[in-house]
């Protein structure tokens, strides 16, 4: 079975729910929630995304998709770069082209701002998409160790294709793409909210 079997309705519910859209019971904390999938699934995840956001428009809610991967096409763009990685990756090394995109699309200085700057003022919900496709010169707990509580205004799902998970002290994993790596995240102020067990009964 499909890891986003069902996912359509079950994002219909949770994320059109009072609760969660005022983020009761994240005061003190980020209100990022990560869903995970398998990445056989990419495809069909990127289809259930498009639904969910056609879906919350339907309802009335002032929504933004943003991809990873395009958003550091924007800065690559905006920077200069982009003609030049187009034209020269191929004769670039590894090491060069990997110092490149990491350096412009650096989490706290360049990429994070972009994202806030993207999401808007005026957002009820955001879900954030490509995560896998800018491994691996961004990696997904960098960029949300550089989120600051402050920056965080409303919910933001961020579907991530791997596994997530929280030990009894408090630290949070993420494991990409089912690999035996997992990257802690080390930010105290850090606490993201795992959707799968985000409970749809509770008021």
């Amino acid at each position: 079975m499909s890891s986003v079997t069902g996912l359509d309705k079950r994002l219909q519910e949770v994320l059109t729910r009072p609760d969660f859209l005022e983020m009761r019971g994240v005061a003190k904390e980020v209100p990022i929630f990560i869903q995970t999938y398998s990445p056989a699934d990419e495809d069909q995840l990127r289809v259930v995304v498009k639904g969910a956001e056609q879906f919350l428009r339907k309802q009335g809610l002032r929504v933004k998709q943003v991809d990873l991967f395009e958003l550091v096409l924007q800065l690559l763009e905006a920077k200069g770069y982009l003609d030049v990685v187009l034209q020269e990756e191929a004769g670039w090394s590894k090491s060069d082209l990997f110092d490149t995109l990491q350096n412009v699309a650096e989490p706290t200085a360049a990429l994070v701002p972009k994202l806030m700057e993207a999401l808007g003022d005026d957002t009820q919900i955001s879900l954030i998409t490509g995560s896998g496709r800018v491994y691996p010169f961004l990696r997904t707990h960098t960029i949300l160790e550089a989120l600051q509580p402050a920056m965080v205004h409303h919910p933001v799902v961020l579907f991530f294709p791997g596994e997530y998970s929280q030990d009894a002290d408090g630290g949070s994993y993420l494991r990409l793409f089912g690999t035996t790596t997992v990257s802690k995240i080390e930010n105290p102020h850090y606490r993201a909210t795992n959707l799968d067990y985000f409970d749809t009964k509770s008021s």
